[in-house]
């Protein structure tokens, strides 16, 4: 690509992940490469299975498999590792290896304090021309939100799970 772009996908809505392994898969069928770092998850995932070897999409998960965060009870070492995910991404954007580079969850890191919105404005100043970055998770802070080039919200109306349906394999997992 010859301008690439900054995107964000937000909102309290169903759906940012997968929009997000849609262009992934979408630039996969124009023979473009993305990268998708993956804040707090750690747990196995449809897309990890799914997308295992695939030529031109590249997963890594950054969270810890055995636990979740919580935003009142941060460990210090659930930041090192998102600090450290921060710098894989930024090493895959820099490296010319991709044209498309995604931040999954990235806006929850900083909401739950795993990261700072200064550190991740310092990866976007980074990014080359040619390299589209794309940042997803619920509560974008304002400072990416007019940072980006494309911002969609993603609006929740009505979930099956306020009425007790919980997370199932191949839909949300």
């Amino acid at each position: 690509m010859e301008k690439g772009y900054v995107q964000v996908y937000t909102g309290d809505g169903k759906g940012k992940t997968t929009a997000a392994l849609g262009l992934a898969l979408r630039a996969a069928g124009h023979g473009m490469r993305t990268y998708i770092g993956q804040f707090l998850k750690g747990q196995p995932y449809g897309e990890l299975e799914a997308l295992r070897g695939h030529p031109l999409i590249t997963i890594e998960q950054y969270g810890d498999p055995n636990c979740w965060v919580r935003r009142d009870q941060v460990p210090p070492e659930q930041v090192a590792r998102a600090r450290r995910g921060l710098e894989r991404a930024r090493e895959a954007m820099l490296s010319g290896r991709y044209d498309i580079v995604v931040l999954d969850e990235v806006n929850v890191a900083i909401w739950f304090g795993l990261l700072t919105v200064e550190e991740v404005l310092a990866f976007l100043d980074q990014r080359p021309d040619g390299v589209e970055v794309v940042l997803t998770g619920r509560r974008a802070p304002q400072e990416l939100i007019d940072r980006a080039d494309l911002v969609t919200e993603m609006r929740e109306v009505k979930h099956y799970y306020q009425a007790g349906v919980p997370a199932r394999a191949g839909i949300e997992q």
